[in-house]
């Protein structure tokens, strides 16, 4: 019984330290973290497969993480070491728990600064897109009230039914409260809700004008009008990587694959990507992989 009691013992203890080696396949493993939208998904298998075309690193993708807020967290915990896609205004407001800064330039050099020095963390300049809020409305709703721009609902609010997404509600600074201050009038009723049933909602009449994100696919999908932010009050919400700096530091390359996606990735494109998987049904991680191919993995600087 002993010599069984003693053979078992150094079995767990192999076992055990094999688990915890550095040098253990798994331990190494790159592990970029996805929120639940689409965009976030493609975003997410892009960089999976730029870190893998340009490295010899395995990664793996940290799936429909439910905010931004949850994001961070997994980063600052070191559950991953990546963030597929990131959002200055969001983390302004969010992760700094600062003001919102209007000026798209000061709002991402201030970002990178704050990340670099809270987090240790690099935040990359943008993939080249924004994703900011912004009202819509069907062509009908449009044409009915004459609607190009925000303000133009002033007139008509009282009698119209709103849809906003649910984290948008509470948000400080440039959330619900603040936005009725702004631009000075409220709708009949405001029901928060999650962010992808707000297009359905609209587009089927059942609400007459939702807060959706400028890249969604399925704005040209179901032809809704965006209206202008003719007041500014949405801060800019430019995308961009983030890794964390030990990891970015021991594989410089990887950090290097991932940047060759600065400037590279337009809101026109993104929002057509996006289409592709809310309208077409392709899976993101084939959209992703398409792209890639069909601009050689934005090798020799191709646009």
């Amino acid at each position: 019984m002993r010599r069984l009691l003693l053979a078992s013992t150094i079995i767990l203890s192999l076992l055990i330290s094999g688990c915890s080696s550095p040098n253990n396949k798994e331990d190494d493993t790159i592990k970029i973290a996805s929120l639940v939208t689409t965009e976030s998904q493609i975003i997410a298998y892009i960089m999976k497969y730029m870190i893998e075309h340009y490295t010899n690193e395995e990664t793996e993708i940290i799936n429909n993480l439910g905010s931004g807020t949850v994001v961070h967290q997994a980063m600052v915990n070191g559950d991953v070491n990546m963030s597929a896609v990131r959002y200055t205004g969001t983390d302004i407001t969010g992760a700094l728990k600062a003001k919102p800064i209007k000026d798209s330039d000061e709002a991402l050099t201030f970002v990178q600064k704050e990340f670099t020095k809270r987090f240790n963390q690099t935040y990359s300049d943008s993939y080249g897109f924004e994703n900011t809020y912004a009202f819509m409305v069907t062509k009908e709703t449009a044409k009915k009230y004459n609607l190009k721009k925000v303000s133009d609902l002033a007139p008509v609010a009282g009698k119209l039914e709103a849809g906003v997404d649910t984290t948008w509600i509470n948000r400080e600074g440039d959330g619900y409260k603040a936005f009725v201050e702004e631009y000075g009038f409220d709708f009949s009723r405001t029901y928060p809700m999650q962010i992808g049933l707000v297009y359905d909602a609209v587009e089927s009449g059942d609400l007459d004008v939702v807060l959706g994100y400028t890249t969604d696919g399925r704005i040209p999908s179901y032809d809704l009008v965006v209206l202008e932010d003719d007041l500014n009050f949405f801060p800019p919400y430019d995308a961009s990587p983030l890794g964390d700096n030990e990891l970015l530091e021991e594989k410089p390359e990887v950090k290097e694959a991932v940047e060759r996606l600065v400037g590279k990735i337009p809101t026109k494109t993104m929002q057509e990507l996006n289409f592709l998987v809310d309208n077409n049904l392709i899976e993101p991680a084939v959209v992703a992989e398409q792209f890639l191919e069909e601009h050689n993995y934005f090798s020799g600087g191709e646009e």
